[in-house]
């Protein structure tokens, strides 16, 4: 299944029904045909619902926008005057949070006078949920804040290390946050001590990462072939080496998904190719072997079952493994 958009994509993803393309003309596309326009102005980032019904966007308009096939879109918050840059939703909670600006909020879309605002000295670039849905991690310029979902006063956690964090992750087992960095590496913490990780060697920046296999590896792009970390035990990459996969030194991995609870890795390329692989496994599927231009968005389905990916020219397609 392929598809030209006119726009370029800025996230693929799966809700309950299929694969979902957002894009930069404000919007979102699903895989049965139907379109929603839920931006006037460019989508900026997106996230599936917690219900796993439809997609919940952030607009450079500042709307965090509900869009669901035969549905007219749903404003689900405002932030005035400002993009918002960063959502994340959790099935586990109920709860989404976005950020725009310094500011870090939290919405629950079953509660319509329930929302959070989260203060930073600094612009937060990305937001995760920890697995259980309580807790957000908020990565800005000097590491990371911790934040309770739900508790309106309170003081962040600080995860401190110099530099620009431009996104960030939960371990699958709430014991590790990692951001992606401005510079060519990641970071890390261990959350029961805040003891440092340094994540390093790549030769460009990492700008997309994925845990897989329960959560035992950490695959990143930014090297010629998925980077490999694992996570094995209370210490986690500490000490221990990354490995790379699907290594080729014509290209750069630039794109990479999965799911925790699979052990299969999607990798999309800088030169067009999207593959498949088992890390423990040899070889490399292909699902897309023309080159062509940079994949800026890959989803792997939750079932591991599919594959969506597109380029940035609005080229997209879906292949089913």
């Amino acid at each position: 299944m392929n598809f030209a958009f006119d726009a370029q994509v800025t996230a693929a993803l799966f809700d309950n029904t299929g694969a979902v393309f957002a894009l930069g003309d404000g919007s979102v596309r699903f895989a049965d045909g139907a379109t929603v326009q839920a931006h006037d102005g460019a989508v900026l980032c997106a996230a599936v619902h917690p219900s796993g019904e439809g997609v919940v966007t952030g607009g450079d308009d500042g709307r965090l926008v509900w869009s669901r096939p035969g549905v007219e879109p749903a404003v689900l918050a405002e932030a005035k005057n400002q993009w918002i840059d960063a959502v994340d939703a959790s099935p586990a909670s109920g709860l989404i949070a976005f950020s725009w600006g310094r500011t870090l909020s939290v919405i629950d879309p079953s509660e319509p006078g329930f929302r959070r605002d989260f203060q930073h000295e600094r612009t937060v670039s990305g937001v995760a949920f920890e697995p259980k849905g309580r807790r957000i991690a908020a990565s800005t310029y000097g590491g990371a804040a911790l934040w309770y979902a739900r508790i309106e006063k309170q003081q962040p956690t600080r995860l401190s290390w110099a530099g620009s964090h431009t996104g960030v992750a939960f371990s699958p087992d709430g014991a590790f946050v990692v951001t992606t960095m401005q510079d060519n590496q990641l970071h890390g913490w261990r959350l029961k001590d805040a003891k440092n990780l340094r994540m390093g060697g790549y030769p460009s920046k990492v700008r997309s990462l994925a845990f897989l296999a329960n959560g035992q590896l950490l695959a990143t792009s930014g090297a010629q072939g998925a980077v490999l970390w694992p996570f094995i035990g209370s210490n986690g990459p500490m000490g221990r080496e990354a490995t790379e996969i699907g290594y080729d030194e014509a290209s750069l991995v630039n794109r990479v998904s999965a799911r925790v609870n699979h052990g299969l890795l999607a990798a999309g390329l800088t030169d067009g190719r999207v593959w498949v692989a088992h890390p423990a496994a040899q070889g490399l599927n292909f699902v897309k072997a023309d080159k062509g231009p940079v994949i800026v968005a890959l989803c792997l389905s939750p079932a591991a079952d599919a594959v969506a990916w597109a380029d940035e020219d609005g080229a997209a397609g879906v292949a089913i493994l």
